[in-house]
């Protein structure tokens, strides 16, 4: 079968002959028809992602752990965890039977890769206990998870959405997604601390937070109190690392602030995954959910996996 080799930790995955899986004992091959390509599967592939050792331990290997497919009987599925070396982005794969879920009917393979990335929306309820007319403030909201979260947060009924990005026509997109402000993430520190105080109105209730690094240390500055004052209550919710693995926390920035941090796993369960991704379905089919991809063959990955020109789009591999 041909499929993307990646044959050292932080090369370029190439197009080429690998040997077709074998089903074992409760597993099943996988006819792969779409696969996403995040930020995570390049950080995994690159060796720094927490979880790079385990994926990248033994190489040759076939990068991006999920997708949409085919079981032997022609059914659709959302397929995780294939076997290693066995990966995603191949003509087939092999995973446990458990490992797979119907796809619902009706739904396009290329729109079901990207729906997954509305997960981390819908945590600003499950990990940050949002209630309707809440104020969410998505660090990252230029990116295909943060316009999705945008969407999401007003869906689920929140009163002011603000957004951060570093491209100004990227923010406008936002803004016309259903942001009520936006913030360029790119000014000195003292204009962006300036820039959060200013458009938090009451406070920021919950903060989606896709970025880390920088915006986020001199986001918590910002909610900082300069008095003896009670702060109001912020849940941060940590998703990503755009902007840094890392971030000075001062203990003030917890004790006078009012700032609670968990992560975007906070909360879920099976069930609740279930429900969540089944109201991002129903939202996807009424055209309430919007987002973009950039579609292309298995057989440009070599390329495509070092586009840096995406803004905004998803990578979707076809197959």
């Amino acid at each position: 079968m041909k499929a993307a080799v990646l044959h050292e930790v932080g090369g370029v995955p190439r197009y080429e002959d690998f040997p077709d899986p074998v089903a074992g004992e409760g597993e099943v091959v996988i006819d792969v028809r779409a696969v996403a390509v995040e930020n995570v599967d390049k950080a995994i592939a690159a060796g720094t992602h927490y979880a790079s050792s385990r994926y990248v331990e033994k190489l040759p290997v076939i990068p991006v752990f999920d997708g949409i497919g085919a079981l032997p009987d022609g059914t659709l599925v959302g397929f995780g965890g294939p076997r290693l070396p066995y990966g995603a982005l191949a003509e087939k794969t092999v995973v446990s039977r458990e490992a797979t879920v119907p796809m619902a009917e009706g739904l396009d393979p290329v729109a079901a890769t990207v729906l997954s990335s509305a997960m981390t929306g819908m945590s600003i309820r499950s990990a940050g206990g949002f209630v309707p007319g809440e104020t969410v403030l998505v660090q990252g909201g230029t990116g295909v998870a943060g316009r999705l979260a945008v969407q999401v947060a007003k869906l689920l009924g929140a009163g002011r959405v603000v957004a951060t990005g570093r491209n100004a026509a990227q923010l406008e997109e936002v803004l016309a997604l259903g942001a009520d402000a936006v913030i360029d993430t790119s000014l000195p520190d003292d204009e962006l601390a300036k820039a959060y105080a200013a458009a938090c109105g009451d406070g920021y209730d919950v903060v989606l937070d896709y970025l880390w690094g920088r915006p986020t240390e001199i986001l918590l500055r910002a909610l900082t109190p300069d008095s003896f004052a009670l702060a109001k209550p912020t849940r941060l919710i940590q998703v990503g690392e755009l902007a840094g693995s890392t971030i000075a926390l001062s203990g003030e920035a917890l004790r006078t602030s009012g700032v609670e941090i968990c992560g975007a796993a906070k909360g879920f369960t099976a069930e609740s995954m279930g429900e969540a991704f089944a109201q991002i379905v129903e939202w996807s089919r009424s055209g309430s959910l919007t987002f973009s991809v950039e579609r292309v063959p298995l057989s440009d990955i070599e390329a495509a996996w070092q586009r840096t020109d995406l803004g905004g789009r998803r990578l979707v591999v076809v197959l």
